[in-house]
């Protein structure tokens, strides 16, 4: 699996970069449509990072004129990222390139097998992280 995942981010980091972003950042403008008026250390537990990476991250994304950020309305510490229309661009560019890719990885494999692969890696996941499977059953 992770030479899988090394070998699709390698190749989608190769497909984004003429767009200036990377994977990582592409990450948090998932997170960012997701919760949108995420403050920084929401978007970083959400993408696994620390606080210090997600800022850098931002920083970039700002400057990119994909996302603006903002003052919370509640608590004006906060500091929230929105995406910009650039940033849905970005993100639906991305998305076809990721489908590309994807279809390219599965080509040659039934949905069944599929369907049976899922099913086996939620097993596994849930018998070492049996809340990572809650979350991802209730749609967190």
């Amino acid at each position: 699996m992770k030479r899988i995942l090394i070998h699709f981010r390698g190749q989608m980091d190769e497909l984004l970069r003429p767009q200036g972003v990377t994977i990582a950042q592409l990450q948090v403008l998932y997170a960012i449509r997701s919760a949108p008026g995420s403050s920084g250390a929401q978007l970083a537990r959400s993408c696994y990072v620390t606080p210090q990476t997600v800022q850098a991250l931002l920083k970039h994304l700002e400057e990119g004129g994909f996302i603006v950020r903002g003052k919370d309305r509640v608590n004006d510490r906060i500091v929230t990222a929105s995406l910009t229309l650039a940033g849905e661009q970005l993100m639906e560019s991305a998305e076809e390139t990721a489908q590309t890719i994807q279809e390219r990885l599965w080509q040659g494999v039934a949905d069944s097998d599929l369907s049976r692969l899922n099913e086996l890696l939620m097993q596994c996941l849930g018998n070492i992280a049996p809340e990572s499977v809650d979350e991802i059953s209730s749609g967190r």
